[in-house]
C-alpha cells in the first residue's frame, strides 16, 4: 500500500448554470481577483470556466440540471484576507463571520451563483 497516496489538491469543480459564464468572470476574476485560465480545446466545448491564484484552481462547470452548493465548499487561504472581505462587502457580498474554530479567522460567503466558498486568513 502506498503510505501517502496524495500530494495536492489540483482544483475544485464547482456547478454554474448554462450560460452564466459573464457572470462567473464578474464574481470569480473581477471580485476574487483570480485569473482565468484557457480550457484546453476539447474541454472547452462543454462551456464553463476555469480560474487560477497561485496554485489554487476552481474549475466551473456547466450543469444542467443546476443546484448551487449549500454546504460542500472550497476553503481558500486569503493572503490578505481583511483587503478582500472588504472588497467583497463594497461589492455587495454579504460575509458570514465564523468563530468556530480557535484562533481561526474565517468567513463564509456565496458566489454569484449561490455556491458556498469558506476564505481563511492566512
Amino acid at each position: 500500500m502506498i503510505s501517502m497516496p496524495f500530494v495536492a489538491v489540483d482544483h475544485v469543480q464547482l456547478a454554474m448554470p448554462k450560460g452564466e459564464e459573464q457572470a462567473a468572470r464578474r464574481f470569480y476574476q473581477d471580485l476574487l481577483g483570480m485569473k482565468e485560465l484557457t480550457k484546453p480545446p476539447e474541454l472547452a466545448q462543454r462551456s464553463g470556466c476555469w480560474f487560477e491564484s497561485g496554485n489554487v484552481q476552481i474549475h466551473l462547470g456547466v450543469e444542467e440540471d443546476f443546484r448551487s452548493a449549500k454546504k460542500a465548499h472550497p476553503a481558500l487561504r486569503c493572503s490578505n484576507y481583511a483587503e478582500l472581505t472588504s472588497r467583497l462587502r463594497q461589492a455587495g457580498i454579504e460575509i458570514i463571520p465564523d468563530n468556530a474554530l480557535p484562533k481561526t479567522t474565517r468567513c463564509f460567503i456565496h458566489d454569484c451563483f449561490g455556491n458556498r466558498i469558506e476564505l481563511i486568513e492566512s
